[in-house]
């Protein structure tokens, strides 16, 4: 059964959990912003990614209160002084990012309250965050104000001009995934951590052609034992095993000792060899699987 609902007749409060549940997990923006006074602000946000390259842009959006419709410090600080500093969020952070979130008065520095350390920015008025693997100094170039109703989000494009990583985080002096421990917003006041098996790689597509979930015989393709991504790495592919590799692997000794355990039952030895493929898929070795898995298939011939 689906669920559909329009949201033009759903509380904005409904509406918001549901777009913050289901759009997850979110990456966070340490924003640290000044106002023309010179008073800092730090706040987080998690409606905020990268948006290109070339130029560098990060984009973030403070929204307006969904209780009282008030704006954010940070999106009238960006409208007096256009400049920011985006500061990444990693998991030795999150308690303090989350106490910065409080509503504090204006002109109350989140830094403070947060326990956290102002370095001084070298092309930007804004303080960075001392603590954060990751900080990026931008100039503001545009501010997009979607509407002036509750909940209505404020687009701020940023131009990065320099960026600070801290070296504990780098590798052969290139950002460390693993050790970056990035932390991501979901609904309510859950949050994700990127480390340990959290993290897994999928080869990506981008200078091959994989062959399609389409090319792959009728058999596999309706599997009862291959999931969505066991069929999508196959379909990854470039091409179909070459004759000289399924050669082998028709000689190879586990599948020989599993064809003599399992004896005529055809049926039974088809799924054996399809569990076999899956483990393979799951460690890397989708060539092998897909042989396996037509190995399966010249059973039905």
């Amino acid at each position: 059964m689906i669920k559909t609902l329009d949201p033009n007749q759903i509380a904005q409060p409904d509406l918001h959990s549901i777009l913050l549940t289901a759009v997850a997990p979110r990456p966070i923006c340490f924003a640290s912003t000044v106002d023309k006074s010179g008073n800092v602000n730090l706040s987080p946000f998690s409606y905020f990614n990268v948006f290109s390259s070339n130029p560098p842009v990060l984009i973030f959006s403070p929204a307006r209160s969904g209780r009282d419709n008030t704006l954010k410090h940070s999106h009238e600080n960006v409208k007096e002084v256009a400049e920011v500093v985006i500061n990444i969020v990693n998991y030795p952070l999150v308690e303090q990012m989350s106490l910065s979130s409080t509503a504090y008065p204006k002109g109350i520095n989140e830094f403070v309250k947060a326990g956290l350390k102002q370095v001084a920015s070298t092309k930007v008025r804004p303080p960075r965050v001392a603590e954060a693997p990751v900080s990026f100094e931008c100039t503001v170039t545009d501010v997009i104000e979607l509407a002036t109703t509750p909940g209505a989000g404020n687009l701020i494009l940023c131009e990065v001009k320099l960026i600070h990583m801290n070296e504990n985080y780098l590798t052969d002096g290139q950002l460390d995934t693993k050790k970056l421990d990035l932390v991501g917003r979901m609904g309510g006041s859950w949050y994700t951590r990127s480390n340990g098996e959290s993290l897994f790689e999928i080869p990506k597509p981008i200078r091959t052609t994989g062959i399609g979930v389409d090319a792959l015989p009728e058999g596999i393709r309706n599997s009862a034992i291959l999931t969505g991504n066991n069929l999508g790495r196959l379909g990854n592919l470039e091409s179909l095993p070459e004759d000289h590799e399924m050669q082998a692997m028709e000689k190879d000794d586990e599948l020989l000792m599993m064809a003599k355990k399992v004896g005529h039952d055809s049926s039974e030895h088809k799924r054996q060899l399809h569990w076999l493929a899956q483990r393979m898929l799951e460690e890397g070795e989708s060539k092998r699987a897909m042989c396996v898995l037509l190995v399966a298939e010249k059973l039905d011939s």
